[in-house]
């Protein structure tokens, strides 16, 4: 008895399934380097937002520097003579009677009228 082994022709399906499978990963993984998070595009906005972060803080330190300077003009070892005159006017509503006065209506008045 001579044993006959059968072949099976493979179906034109089964030969795409890797190259079809590899191409899906392939693909998932290319958009997400171009979309995703860390991807080129969001690699963009990151550092568009890291560019307006760094303008605010920049912003933030300069006008912090100028409070400083103000801060230490009203120090008791090195008191500012002007600076004193212009905290007590502005506090307590004072004026020399050689200045001169420019009287604006306020927001109050103004609505009622």
């Amino acid at each position: 008895m001579s044993a006959t082994t059968r072949q099976r022709k493979q179906s034109p399906l089964r030969r795409l399934i890797i190259p079809v499978a590899a191409l899906s990963v392939l693909a998932y993984f290319g958009f997400h380097a171009l979309n995703g998070e860390l991807g080129l595009v969001g690699r963009a906005r990151i550092e568009h937002q890291v560019q307006d972060l760094q303008a605010e803080l920049d912003a933030l330190v300069s006008e912090r520097q100028h409070l400083v300077a103000r801060v230490s003009l009203l120090r008791p070892e090195s008191l500012d003579p002007d600076m004193v005159d212009e905290r007590a006017r502005l506090n307590l509503n004072l004026v020399h009677e050689n200045d001169l006065t420019i009287l604006r209506p306020s927001a109050v008045r103004a609505q009622v009228n």
